[in-house]
């Protein structure tokens, strides 16, 4: 039963339960993807049954990761499945269950107000966004957002962090960034806006069929 119900996997040559981070990325971009294509329908369609779906799934997901054992969450298996050839990158599990924790709180929340009560509000759009950010920092970035509180609450450094950001350790020189790079990311946002002020309206001309034979509106 021990094997069953358990939080992380013991791995030799590390000193308490960890999980690989490179499932745990696939599986919340996974969970990112659904979560952003169910809002889609919400702006585009006003069709609220594919996030009942995706947040129903996002709980059972994580209730089973954080009270049975996250070898059994269906996305993390899928996660797994993607990534099987890759080498695994370990963390450790307690600052990831912490994260989840917090997941489960706004699944739940969603579920609530979603599904039990039917209705949405602001709140909902919240948790929906807050929900989007954390997926989307895990899956692109590798950056656990939730992990990030765990030492403020249970007061000890977490272990065998992701790129190990939990050591203290000198920059390497293809890490750093020198002023000129952002300089370079400076001048990018201002070629953005002017482009936006100059082009807009050239770029809010709707586009024809280029091999479309009964166009009535060509280019001038």
């Amino acid at each position: 039963m021990s094997k069953i119900i358990k939080f992380g996997e013991d791995v030799q040559g590390y000193s308490i339960p960890v999980v690989n981070e490179r499932e745990v990325r696939a599986a919340a971009g996974i969970l990112f993807l659904a979560t952003f294509l169910s809002l889609m329908f919400i702006l585009f369609k006003g069709n609220f049954v594919p996030i009942k779906y995706v947040v129903t799934v996002f709980l059972t997901d994580f209730i089973i990761r954080v009270f049975i054992n996250p070898k059994f969450s269906p996305t993390l298996i899928i996660g797994r499945l993607i990534v099987r050839n890759q080498t695994p990158e370990y963390v450790g599990a307690m600052q990831k269950k912490f994260a989840w924790i917090i997941g489960v709180i706004l699944a739940a929340t969603m579920f609530i107000f979603l599904v039990i009560v039917n209705a949405y509000s602001a709140v909902t759009g919240i948790i929906c966004l807050i929900c989007l950010i954390f997926l989307f920092f895990e899956s692109a970035f590798g950056i656990c957002l939730g992990c990030m509180v765990y030492p403020l609450i249970y007061k000890e450094k977490a272990q065998y962090c992701p790129g190990e950001v939990c050591d203290t350790k000198a920059k390497q020189d293809i890490q750093k960034t020198s002023w000129v790079q952002l300089l370079v990311i400076v001048f990018f946002i201002l070629f953005i806006l002017l482009t936006a002020f100059f082009l807009n309206t050239e770029f809010g001309k709707k586009p024809y069929d280029l091999f479309g034979g009964n166009n009535t509106e060509q280019p001038k």
